[in-house]
């Protein structure tokens, strides 16, 4: 019979993604809530930090409360938390996975460095819970956006990004590169993408144009902010958004969060940096499946684990034959 120290050295090299603004619907952690006794104890301190009912939106709506950037960021945060919770309670410690990497897309990196001990989960809620609203604040000063541009390369998008004064804000995957910035230059870049044969720009239900320069403003913010918080060593090495490399130390990891605010996701480079690092299993942990479908087009080798409520965290545990 196999001792739990053998399951979990046969298991696969495993990293953790958290996924971030756009995975969110109404009734998200509903199941989690009402099975777990730590999910509710992780809701019930996330609405007290935050001094507002913000589970009730996301539990029970309405839709256009959680919209708001500044409840959909701590909201995510909460449910990609509850099904690490999740996770944890249903398999026994000694064959829970053990992630050699966490790594998730803008929003989702908070997610990722409570899983890696940098931040508590309260810590985590509060600064999210700015972030948004700096980010909402800075989107309503100038009218501004997103849009996804599907199958085109990225060397023709930095053509077009030029010549129309937006940037690039995401490097999803070799198909899809999301721009942003003032609403007549994204008008102007959408143009251009739809002329291109075979191109589509599909724009994106955001209020701004996150990660580029219109939100300088909400950089500055965080700095500020997270000039007064404590941050520790990370127990698993992080994959940061900006720059597709590791790390570690609190100081890194703040400049991290700061840079991120204006700066380019690189979701392709860090799956391609974790794949060529030997992961070889990606769990998405959170609302959605839009990571696991990102990796799915990067890296269609891997092995894909969504886990996203209570449904599908039992059926990864007894799966593995863990717990």
């Amino acid at each position: 019979m196999a001792t739990a120290t053998s399951r979990r050295e046969e298991q696969p090299r495993s990293a953790f993604l958290f996924p971030g603004q756009g995975s969110q619907f109404v009734g998200m952690g509903r199941d989690l809530v009402q099975a777990f006794g730590s999910v509710q104890r992780l809701f019930q301190e996330v609405d007290e930090v935050l001094g507002a009912p913000l589970s009730r939106i996301f539990l029970e709506g309405p839709e256009e409360e959680l919209r708001q950037t500044v409840n959909t960021q701590p909201a995510l945060l909460a449910v990609s938390l509850a099904c690490l919770a999740a996770l944890r309670e249903l398999a026994d410690t000694g064959t829970l996975p053990a992630p050699v990497f966490v790594a998730g897309h803008s929003l989702g990196e908070y997610s990722a460095l409570v899983a890696a001990k940098v931040l508590e989960p309260t810590q985590a809620a509060v600064l999210v819970r700015e972030r948004g609203r700096l980010m909402q604040e800075a989107a309503q000063r100038v009218p501004s956006g997103m849009a996804a541009i599907l199958n085109l390369d990225s060397a023709a998008v930095e053509e077009i990004c030029r010549e129309t004064g937006t940037q690039i804000a995401n490097l999803n995957s070799a198909e899809q590169i999301v721009i942003a910035g003032e609403q007549k230059a994204l008008e102007r870049a959408i143009e251009l993408v739809s002329a291109r044969s075979g191109a589509r720009a599909i724009p994106l239900r955001v209020s701004g144009a996150f990660h580029s320069r219109l939100m300088e403003s909400a950089m500055s913010g965080m700095e500020h902010l997270l000039g007064g918080v404590s941050l520790r060593l990370a127990r698993v090495p992080v994959v940061a958004n900006c720059t597709a490399k590791l790390v570690a130390q609190p100081p890194e990891i703040r400049e991290e969060l700061v840079r991120q605010v204006c700066s380019c996701v690189r979701w392709k480079d860090s799956v391609d940096f974790m794949v060529n690092a030997g992961v070889t299993r990606f769990i998405e942990i959170g609302p959605g499946r839009v990571l696991t479908g990102l990796v799915k087009r990067i890296a269609p080798q891997a092995q894909l684990v969504n886990l996203s409520d209570l449904a599908s965290v039992r059926a990864f545990v007894e799966g593995q034959g863990v717990g």
